[in-house]
């Protein structure tokens, strides 16, 4: 062949004639062919399959918890589905003083700390304590609202789930009855929001409803104060807030505040008396002082 060159494998030379036999790569000594069936290989040459190894990859419907105060809430909370549990020697035993044993699960030793920046964010600040678990499933506002007489919140479209832990962790620390949010529009159970709520996503009811206008109109028909927390209102929360029916704080996402329907279904808005320096507060703090004020103004409890 001139220059050379090998015609294309499995096709017959250019210059064959008529009806000559294609080559196959099976028929070429090169390809390790020979007579055109393929050299046999010796079995120890094959390798062995690998046992599978676990995977630190959560599935659909799970996530990682992480912090020793969102792990030992998890496991202490019974409603919580866990699947695994990984620790360091140290974490063990810090778990241990906050939950004595025995736990739902058998614990994994971690002995590299490296091992948790694989399946955990960068950033993440887990303490050596790590917990895989299913997601809680929503709860009821009917149910909620008869296990505690505390406020209710409702959440605008606020989106950012560190937010949303941060909130979640002062409604546990004022007795909040439960945080509602909608289905969409807010961030789902994730671990940044379970490590900002530091165990409160555990103990606080979470509803997620597809109208917030309606769970308003329905919080009114059982004789709640619904009041929205707007920075261009007449009064002030400490000066609005009842001492003779339960109340419900609506809040709106930091850039935008309060949309029109949730604005016009609100008993009364309200804001908080900041100085003309700031034009808001950060939601998640305002939550914060707006359930001071409304644990404030609540009437003390009389001992009989």
């Amino acid at each position: 062949m001139e220059g050379g060159t090998r015609p294309p494998r499995g096709r017959a030379p250019a210059d064959a004639p008529a009806g000559a036999p294609r080559t196959a790569e099976r028929d070429d000594p090169a390809r390790g062919g020979r007579g055109g069936f393929p050299e046999r290989v010796s079995h120890h040459h094959i390798e062995a399959p690998r046992p599978a190894q676990p995977t630190e990859r959560p599935e659909n419907g799970t996530l990682w918890i992480y912090g020793l105060h969102a792990v030992s809430a998890a496991l202490a909370n019974p409603r919580r589905q866990l699947r695994r549990l990984l620790l360091t020697q140290e974490a063990e035993a810090a778990l241990a003083e906050r939950l004595p044993k025995p736990w739902r699960l058998p614990v994994e030793r971690v002995e590299d700390r490296a091992r948790f920046n694989t399946f955990l964010p960068e950033d993440a600040v887990h303490q050596g304590a790590a917990l895989l678990v299913h997601n809680l499933p929503t709860a009821r506002l009917d149910a909620a609202l008869a296990a505690s007489d505390g406020p209710v919140l409702l959440l605008d479209q606020v989106t950012d789930p560190r937010n949303v832990g941060a909130i979640l962790r002062s409604a546990a620390a004022f007795g909040a009855a439960a945080v509602v949010m909608q289905d969409r529009h807010a961030p789902p159970e994730t671990a940044a929001l379970a490590r900002a709520a530091s165990g409160a996503l555990e103990t606080v009811p979470v509803v997620r409803e597809v109208n917030l206008s309606r769970v308003i109109q329905t919080l009114q028909a059982k004789g709640f104060w619904v009041m929205g927390l707007a920075g261009d209102a007449t009064r002030t929360l400490a000066e609005a807030a009842p001492r003779d029916r339960r109340v419900a704080l609506v809040l709106g996402a930091e850039d935008s505040g309060l949309r029109r329907l949730q604005r016009e279904n609100c008993d009364e808005l309200v804001r908080l008396p900041i100085s003309s320096a700031m034009e808001s507060l950060n939601v998640s703090a305002a939550a914060t002082v707006a359930l001071y004020e409304i644990a404030r103004a609540k009437p003390p409890v009389t001992e009989p």
